[in-house]
This record gives structure tokens, sequence and C-alpha cells, in this order.
């Protein structure tokens, strides 16, 4: 079967998993719906299996049991370049190939034009270093070419991906290695990225957890609990722990930035 138009509704039907090499399941009987349009956003300690979830979506592997659907066909009968044409995937050390800086966009869409390729370069934040290149959209990255810093390579991916135009998206969003003001032009891309399409993000971020239709917090393979970020406050579990050991440091940082840039109030003796 061609996955031709689709909405982007995502099933994992009971899913358990384990890497080929190993006969220790990784993942043990997942199973949650994503709508069209909706941010998932899958968060647990190292090696909880948040990566392997989302590598079964583009089939870079196959359950060893259960079933994961994309608009209602099991991934399996339909062919792997109609499915993984629909998936567009960020990851944190995005891949960029020896080429130009525009092949690097189109990639995916070599027919692209370049008015095209700009378009989505602009939607990610990346127009204005690239035009300081000397050679611009033709400046080669690579062995031979520039240096890209990491929040440079993040918003080509973006770029990228936003050309491609697929109906779900894989994101990695911990963008612990650019600077504050990187940081926000990438939060901004990618909330552009994220409109209209199904939404996986591996979650590092309290303002990605804040916005998220549901949030799956995973453990030792298995989805632990799941809710909102309100939800999951409230019912004092895992997440709750995540949040008091991780995650409470983002949100003061917040106040206090929002406190330092908004406007000063002369206190009262």
């Amino acid at each position: 079967t061609q996955l031709d138009k689709i909405t982007g509704t995502v099933t994992f039907e009971q899913v358990s998993f384990s890497y080929p090499q190993s006969n220790r399941p990784v993942l043990h009987d997942i199973e949650f719906a994503a709508q069209p349009g909706q941010k998932i956003a899958l968060i647990g300690p190292t090696g909880s299996g948040k990566s392997s979830v989302v590598n079964l979506i583009p089939r870079f592997y196959d359950p060893i049991a259960g079933t994961v659907r994309v608009d209602g066909h099991d991934v399996r009968t339909v062919a792997l370049n109609s499915l993984r044409r629909q998936i567009g995937v960020v990851m944190q050390s995005p891949f960029l190939f020896s080429a130009t800086i525009g092949e690097n966009i189109a990639y995916g869409r070599p027919e692209a034009t370049q008015a095209e390729v700009e378009a989505a370069a602009k939607a990610a934040r990346a127009h204005d270093f690239i035009v300081h290149f000397p050679n611009g959209y033709d400046t080669r990255v690579g062995e031979r070419g520039v240096t890209l810093s990491g929040g440079q390579k993040q918003r080509i991916a973006i770029a990228r991906a936003l050309l491609y135009n697929p109906r779900i998206l894989i994101l990695d969003d911990s963008t612990s290695s650019v600077d504050t003001e990187t940081e926000h032009e990438i939060q901004q891309a990618l909330s552009g990225l994220m409109e209209n399409r199904t939404t996986f993000i591996i979650a590092q971020r309290l303002l990605t957890l804040k916005s998220a239709d549901e949030i799956l917090v995973l453990d030792h393979g298995r989805i632990a609990e799941r809710g909102t970020h309100t939800e999951l406050l409230a019912a004092q579990g895992l997440y709750r722990q995540i949040y008091d050991l991780q995650l409470k440091d983002q949100e003061e940082f917040q106040e206090l930035q929002a406190r330092i840039s908004g406007p000063s109030e002369t206190e009262s003796p």
C-alpha cells in the first residue's frame, strides 16, 4: 500500500520491542493514540525507552509484538518510502551532508525552487546567518566547507523539515548546547514547524511539556503515567519527581528572567 495523503493519526497497540542483538525487551505493552495535530511529549529517565518509541514510527525497527498504525494502516503493510515521506525528524545533533547549505535544506525535495528554500530558511530563523556567508546558500558545509555551530545546524535541519512538509514530526528538543538567544530562535522556529502536524517530542524542557496535549512518562520501557503537565504534577508520581529534580530549576530561571526583562517597579519603602 502507498501512503499518499494522511491526516497524521498514530496509534500504538500493545507494542513490545527489543533490539535485534538483544533478547531483553526495552518496551512493554505500549498503548496510546495521537490524533492529527496533537503534541505528544515523551519524558523519562535515561534508558526508559523514549527513543525506542519514536524509532518505531518511521520503521527504523519493527516491534516484536503489537502494532504501530498510521491513519489506521499497520506500518509494516505500507511501502517504506511512502511512510517515511510523511515523517520529518529533527534531532539534537542533526546530520548535514557535505554539500551546499541550499542542497542540505532541499534534501528530500531536490526539485524545490530557490524561493521555496529561502522561505523555509526564513521560517526556521536561518536565512539571516546564511546570507552572511560569502557564498550564501551556495556555501559548502562539511569536510571542505564552513563549520557550522550546533544552533546553525539545528536551524538548517528545521528548514529542511519545513520544506519537506511532513504530516508527522519527531523532535528531540534539548537545545542545551546553544546560548539563550539562539535557543529562543530555535524554539520559535520549532513552534512554527509543529503547527498542524502530529508531533512526538523527546522532551527536556518545561515549556515543551507545558504545551503538550499529552505527556507519556516512560519508566523501564513502560508508560508509567500519562496526562497533561498540570494533571501529572497533581498525581505526585514519577513526573512530579522528575519535575522536582530537573524541571523546577527551569521554571525558577524563567521567572527570574521575566522579572529582569519585565517593567522595572519602584519598590515602596
